[in-house]
């Protein structure tokens, strides 16, 4: 069975949405720590060792509860942090967050695994310097399919925006400016908008194609194209190598009209209870072998250099995991254009739903 972000925690009797447990050497049968790292991340983002080794490194427990999308975690903390130390938002909501005055600057001579991150991955645009994030995973948006149920490899978006070829057989992403980002890409134009005529273009696009399309997702595609539900998926490359492990007649490609890069990150948000934790835990993450074991369990593309090197070949050079080089240079990082743009593709994106 896959690790999706679904099934990970739930093999452990963990999972749940928003649930928080604590996790170490209290799982072990041994005391529980009188301090805890608290966490708020994805479901399934962990290495399947990275609390039990965290734990014994650090001496103290971790608190980790979960969030289901972006918007959730910032919901959560824009009117005061309720005691996370450690939150891991994705690029366009690491904006969102250090507009709003919401993360910590970090000290970097408390990270020095930091040496490990490649250093395309030290100065992104969404945050220079590094000054409030360090990367935890990088992810590139593309379609996911089933190699005997389509004529080809679907190298364009229009097979899954522009086509009643595979009508019924379609998933499209639910979230709305990732898809109208895609669907400008599609278009040949900017992805990152706020130019009205655009958001029109993509949303009479949509409306057209809804007859084909079989289910807008909230980022379980990989599962449905796994089940057989669908054929053609907009999905992440992580979540569509997780399912390309159980089933070889599953592929993926980034489109030639490029796609959506975008990188998670782990940051430390203003009032953190236990800053002195979240450093150690964000310093632990960064080293070699504890970002291995989270790049191994989870199969986003790690920018740690020194967890790259302990991989194996299966991980290192799969397509899938890791694009081509001409490929990933067509993408464009996600931005984030302020609530009065989101709110522009949340209103285009339920009339798309509605129609």
């Amino acid at each position: 069975m896959a690790q999706t972000r679904r099934n990970f925690l739930s093999d452990l009797g963990l999972a749940g949405i928003g649930l928080s447990f604590t996790a170490g050497l209290a799982a072990c049968g041994k005391a529980k720590p009188e301090r805890a790292l608290n966490l708020y991340t994805w479901d399934t983002y962990l290495g399947a060792h990275t609390i039990e080794d965290f734990t014994k490194a650090a001496g103290a427990g971790v608190n980790i509860s979960l969030f289901a999308n972006n918007d959730e975690l910032f919901a959560k903390l824009r009117n005061g942090n309720q005691g996370y130390d450690v939150i891991v938002p994705s690029n366009d909501f690491v904006e969102r967050f250090h507009a709003a005055g919401l993360l910590t600057e970090l000290d970097h001579a408390k990270l020095p695994n930091l040496k490990n991150i490649a250093p395309e991955w030290l100065d992104p645009p969404f945050d220079p310097g590094r000054k409030v994030s360090v990367p935890y995973t990088w992810i590139v948006t593309g379609i996911g399919y089933r190699k005997s149920k389509v004529d080809g490899v679907p190298d364009s978006w229009k097979w899954v925006l522009d086509s009643d070829r595979y009508k019924g057989r379609i998933g499209l992403l639910a979230e709305a400016s990732e898809l109208f980002e895609i669907g400008a890409k599609y278009l040949g134009l900017p992805a990152n908008t706020d130019d009205p005529a655009t958001i029109a273009r993509v949303e009479a696009m949509l409306l057209k194609q809804k007859p084909s399309i079989q289910v807008f997702h909230d980022d379980n595609g990989q599962d449905l194209l796994l089940g057989g539900d669908i054929d053609l998926v907009i999905e992440y490359n992580g979540d569509i190598a997780q399912v390309m492990r159980d089933d070889p007649d599953i592929g993926f490609v980034v489109p030639r009209e490029g796609g959506i890069i975008a990188s998670d990150s782990l940051c430390i948000p203003k009032g953190a209870r236990h800053p002195d934790l979240a450093y150690a835990f964000i310093d632990f993450a960064l080293g070699a072998k504890a970002g291995a074991d989270i790049a191994t369990t989870i199969r986003y593309p790690t920018p740690n250099k020194a967890a790259l090197a302990l991989m194996p070949p299966d991980y290192r050079d799969n397509a899938a995991i890791f694009p081509p080089a001409a490929a990933l240079a067509k993408c464009e990082y996600s931005r984030y254009r302020g609530q009065e743009i989101n709110a522009r593709y949340e209103q285009a994106m339920t009339r798309v739903r509605a129609g």
